[in-house]
């Protein structure tokens, strides 16, 4: 797989930013800031599994249980979140919110269901 940006590489988003660490044929690895007051769109994954641990900040951390029902918690650092497919998640930030992201290397494995962004599926 060739990654979409260098290591190193910093991406501006509608939320925060993301640097680019690692892309390779099994794991993507990157440190995402979401900006106090902001989230990622709510979403999930068909194929990829996300594991993330929080460096700085807190927030919001919404999934599902085994029922399918929506749960949330604060999460701050140290904590540790997994995202499996077919799980619906999102975090919004109360404050800066730093952590990496260690993924399986389906980038464009995205389905928002809800995006304050109005952006679409499939896209980083």
């Amino acid at each position: 797989m060739q990654a979409p940006y260098p290591s190193g590489e910093i991406v501006e988003k509608p939320w925060g930013t993301e640097k680019w660490i690692d892309c390779n044929d099994h794991y993507a690895v990157r440190e995402l800031l979401i900006r106090k007051g902001h989230a990622v769109s709510l979403q999930y994954h068909e194929k990829k599994l996300e594991t993330l641990y929080v460096l700085q900040g807190r927030a919001i951390y919404t999934t599902q249980d085994e029922q399918g029902r929506f749960v949330e918690r604060e999460v701050g650092p140290g904590d540790i979140m997994k995202n499996y497919p077919f799980v619906m998640h999102r975090q919004r930030a109360l404050e800066d919110f730093r952590f990496i992201e260690v993924t399986t290397p389906e980038l464009d494995d995205i389905i928002r269901v809800e995006d304050d962004y109005h952006r679409g599926s499939h896209t980083l």
